[in-house]
């Protein structure tokens, strides 16, 4: 039951509360109070912190919190050629709050060339003795996001023309970051959650999208922009209803999409949102062949700081397993702490307080 490779038993989603030197730091940069070499020394230095809590509670993964991030897509995808973040009228509709009103527009050829998002890599891999993890939003939720004029160049007549050039840019990504030594990436992706919602894929074709088709479509540029993925690589994606300030967007359970997330996306593993009542019963992972494939349950909210108790965590994986094997399945929390930089309600210490359980309890569970 011991897994010496990723998905682990115990493992993270990716990003983590802000420090408070970090976020005076930030301030101070966006007032032109310190330079951008001065931010970096914050960041660096918070970030071997983090590194180093997430090493002491046990875990056998790091990331780096995503503290050089404002937002957990919208700073990737801005840096990617042919993409750039711009304002927008309104922000992202979560419950009773919206975020900053930004949003990524395509304004020439999509590519991936001097991501700055490398370096990023590369810094936390040099600073861990566990296994280093990197967490990108999948090409699914940049094309999901898109308003009906995002796209303002003449290399694509519309938001669907961009799919093949979307799938080629990714398996650029992923060369990259595997030459850059990561071995272990994540597909962040909300657009999965929200396909699960009626409510969602009204707003969907409120946008001009043809949501009849999305499913078809983002299976289709995920799998070829998965071609070729080198085969001491893992990547796995993580399914989110929506995380900003403790609140969420959608509801829905997995079973719409079970079928094609489950059985014919060619990830190593999925990080599935089962916190709440919201992500529905463990019943669609029946679609999750035998073998190989894991399902991370992530049945730890991130969304307060109340700690969970042991047997509840250890009945609903049980309830888990009437569907998909025990080997074929791990732990986390439902999502990260801080998808945007302002984070969710919840003190550090509470933080590292879940993480430290989501340890403990894989450790009963799959000793």
């Amino acid at each position: 039951m011991t897994r010496n490779k990723p998905p682990f038993r115990a493992d993270v989603v990716g990003s983590l509360l802000r420090t408070a030197p970090l976020k005076e730091a930030r301030a101070n940069r966006e007032k032109g109070k310190i330079s951008a070499a001065q931010l970096k020394e914050v960041e660096d230095r918070e970030i071997e912190k983090i590194i180093k809590k997430q090493e002491d509670v046990g875990l056998k993964v790091a990331t780096d919190g995503e503290f050089r991030r404002s937002w957990w897509h919208f700073d990737f995808y801005g840096m990617l050629d042919g993409v750039e973040i711009y304002e927008l009228d309104h922000g992202i509709q979560f419950q009773g709050v919206q975020t900053k009103p930004r949003s990524i527009r395509i304004k020439g050829k999509l590519g991936f060339s001097n991501h700055p998002m490398l370096a990023h890599f590369k810094f936390l891999k040099a600073h861990t003795r566990v296994t280093p993890k990197m967490c990108i939003p999948s090409p699914a939720t940049l094309h999901f996001r898109l308003e009906p004029n995002a796209v303002v160049t003449k290399e694509y007549a519309d938001r669907d023309a961009i799919f093949d050039d979307l799938a080629k840019t990714y398996r650029q990504a992923i060369r990259g970051f595997y030459d850059a030594g990561c071995r272990y990436l994540q597909f962040d992706d909300t657009a999965w959650a929200y396909l699960c919602s009626q409510a969602e894929l009204k707003k969907a074709r409120d946008r001009g999208l043809n949501a009849d088709r999305l499913q078809q479509d983002y299976a289709r540029v995920i799998n070829r922009a998965l071609e070729g993925k080198p085969a001491d690589m893992v990547i796995t994606t993580h399914i989110c209803r929506g995380n900003f300030r403790s609140t969420w967007i959608s509801e829905g359970g997995y079973e719409p999409v079970a079928e094609t997330l489950l059985g014919k996306l060619n990830y190593d593993g999925y990080f599935l949102e089962y916190d709440t009542t919201r992500a529905g019963g463990f019943e669609p992972l029946r679609f999750l062949p035998k073998g190989d494939k894991i399902v991370v349950l992530g049945l730890i909210t991130t969304k307060s700081g109340a700690l969970e108790k042991k047997d509840d965590i250890k009945r609903r994986i049980e309830e888990a397993t009437k569907y998909a094997a025990l080997d074929q399945l791990c732990l986390s929390p439902q999502c990260g702490f801080a998808s945007t930089e302002e984070g969710n309600v919840l003190a550090e210490d509470e933080q590292w307080a879940k993480l430290r359980m989501v340890v403990e309890l894989a450790e009963e569970v799959w000793r």
